[in-house]
């Protein structure tokens, strides 16, 4: 099956939960945000590019100046800077998984009324988000996407029941924050969402849905894994302790 590559994946990532500003310090791209996650705050560096403890110590400073504390995303496999921050005192923060499907594989439709797709969000579904622990900090960086986007909103009968957020850039669509409301799970919602991100995702004129999980989120990965999606990508964080 033809999926996309690890590169295609990051910058999808980068292009639909972006950070306020982007920097260059030397070999690394720092991300400065007023919250919305570690995606948006981890310096990055580009796969395979040569780096000092010097440089490292020099994005460190900026990180700090910015008042955020020193946080890295180590993409796929770089062992260099693994190693190198593991000796700097750095912890092992939320490794991830990213998914992909391709959307040729999986037939069209949703449940009758059961999803809606909409920009932008109604108040009901950022209350969902706050309920689920995704601020307004989280909501200003899907605001910030440039690119085409959409809010999901799912109901149970008559009842607000869950909401997702998913943006789109070459070819490729990804579903950011997933939440569904505590009395509406096992329900089928987290499906209903998926369907409709699918459904979106065609209208683009997408070729594959893309995800990002936790390693540890088990109901969350046996969703995707059932829908068909594989595993396409790795990343985690070092954060300074």
């Amino acid at each position: 099956m033809n999926l996309p590559t690890e590169e295609d994946v990051f910058a999808l990532l980068d292009a639909s939960w972006p950070a306020q500003e982007v920097h260059d310090c030397g070999p690394f791209v720092l991300r400065r945000s007023n919250g919305g996650g570690k995606r948006v705050t981890a310096a990055t560096l580009p796969t395979r590019v040569p780096f000092t403890e010097n440089q490292i110590a020099d994005a460190e400073t900026q990180l700090r100046a910015w008042g955020q504390t020193p946080l890295f995303m180590i993409r796929g496999d770089d062992p260099q800077l693994d190693a190198a921050l593991e000796t700097r005192g750095y912890n092992i923060v939320d490794p991830v998984i990213a998914y992909a499907l391709d959307l040729s594989s999986i037939p069209t439709g949703t449940e009758v009324a059961s999803a809606y797709v909409m920009w932008p969000p109604l108040q009901i579904l950022c209350d969902i988000w706050v309920e689920g622990g995704i601020g307004p900090d989280r909501v200003a960086v899907m605001e910030r996407v440039r690119t085409p986007k959409a809010a999901l909103f799912a109901r149970t009968g008559d009842e607000a029941a869950g909401t997702a957020f998913v943006a789109a850039a070459n070819g490729i669509a990804m579903l950011h924050a997933l939440e569904v409301l505590p009395p509406h799970r096992r329900k089928g919602v987290a499906q209903n969402l998926m369907h409709a991100a699918l459904d979106w995702a065609r209208e683009q004129g997408c070729r594959w849905l893309s995800v990002v999980v936790t390693r540890a989120n088990d109901p969350a990965r046996a969703l995707y894994e059932r829908l068909g999606m594989q595993p396409v990508a790795e990343y985690h964080y070092r954060m300074a302790t």
